[in-house]
């Protein structure tokens, strides 16, 4: 009964509709095939000096998605890199690929870390 409550009450107070949470939710989940997509493209092209273009790539994608795809290219990004960070890789290398997250996530042009050479199919 009180989380019912707590949970109207917050409909309420933030103006939260269900039409709004459903849109946030669509992105979300269009977000996360864009993040798929780039990961799934990183490890096609196995091309040196790539990392970094397909984290921005993937991030731009998910949050030109809408808030919903932004908060999913957030939240997968930050699982991998304290993954990463759980098992040993270097610190160094996790920032770098945090601020090509950003990079991308933030609308910049994610072609600002492409490498020279990489197949046009990227």
């Amino acid at each position: 009964m009180k989380l019912s409550i707590g949970i109207i009450f917050c409909f309420l107070v933030l103006g939260v509709s269900s039409q709004r949470w459903s849109t946030f939710l669509k992105e979300a989940g269009q977000g996360t095939k864009d993040m798929w997509r780039a990961y799934s493209d990183m490890r096609e092209a196995n091309y040196k000096n790539s990392d970094k273009y397909f984290h921005a790539r993937g991030n731009y994608d998910a949050a030109r998605r809408g808030p919903g795809g932004a908060w999913a290219a957030k939240v997968i990004s930050d699982a991998r890199e304290n993954i990463q960070r759980l098992t040993g890789h270097g610190a160094e290398d996790s920032k770098a690929d945090q601020a090509a997250n950003e990079w991308g996530r933030s609308g910049k042009d994610p072609n600002h870390f492409r490498p020279a050479g990489l197949p046009d199919k990227y």
